[in-house]
């Protein structure tokens, strides 16, 4: 794996994508592990207020939070490890390992940042892991616009339309996607049974701990430490 050629490219476009990152194995288990704590109907744990503004509806779980060994082989992947090195340098740390899973006919999230542009070197890296195949049977893909890390703050409008230049992600069981915290990037409507990612979250040195508390949408700014809308944004 040449390290140094997807920093590039992931420093050019805010987002990187590899195929069979993790094996079908563990990612078999773990989606087992997944489906076995959530079941397939689980209660939302966001406000009716922040699902209803952000047009965002996922469920989130912190497993290594509660000492769920099962992800312990995410955080501990040397291969992880020393790409996350390449591309945010030496002292970088994670953060936390996120769970997030959508039920069938939800409408996924919608455009995001999820951490304040204002000051470009202080963001959080998103490195997503897929426990099953995306695609257009079960909804749930990914869109990014690419270079939008370096374009400062998501321009208020419609939480879900289409943009120019948008990229549509499908990524299979196995693939891991990383995004930056900058990058603009949404999930399109869950078509199947239910949809599940996971994402283990890094900062580069210095970087504050709550860096993601602050989610910038279209159309708000959302704090999720005290679950209130900050800032209601117009176009």
């Amino acid at each position: 794996m040449n390290d140094q050629q997807y920093a590039r490219d992931f420093w050019e476009q805010g987002y990187l994508v590899i195929e069979n990152f993790f094996t079908d194995g563990l990612m078999d288990h773990l989606n087992q592990v997944i489906l076995a704590h959530f079941g397939r109907n689980p209660d939302w744990e966001h406000s009716d207020d922040f699902i209803q503004k952000s047009a965002t509806e996922v469920i989130p779980w912190f497993p290594l939070r509660e000492g769920d060994v099962n992800f312990q082989p995410i955080e501990k992947d040397e291969l992880l490890k020393n790409l996350t090195k390449r591309i945010l340098g030496k002292g970088w740390e994670s953060l936390y390992l996120m769970v997030m899973f959508s039920k069938q006919g939800t409408q996924g999230q919608a455009w995001h940042q999820d951490s304040p542009p204002e000051n470009s070197s202080r963001f959080n890296l998103n490195r997503l892991f897929y426990t099953h195949d995306i695609n257009m049977k079960t909804g749930g893909q990914t869109i990014v616009y690419p270079g939008s890390h370096k374009m400062g703050e998501l321009p208020a409008g419609n939480p879900h339309e289409d943009l120019e230049n948008q990229i549509v992600l499908s990524p299979k069981k196995g693939t891991l996607v990383i995004i930056h915290g900058h990058c603009w990037h949404r999930v399109l409507p869950i078509k199947g049974e239910y949809r599940v990612s996971a994402n283990a979250r890094a900062i580069p040195d210095g970087t504050p701990k709550d860096i993601t508390d602050i989610a910038v949408y279209r159309n708000i700014r959302y704090r999720f430490s005290t679950q209130e809308v900050i800032e209601e944004r117009q176009k």
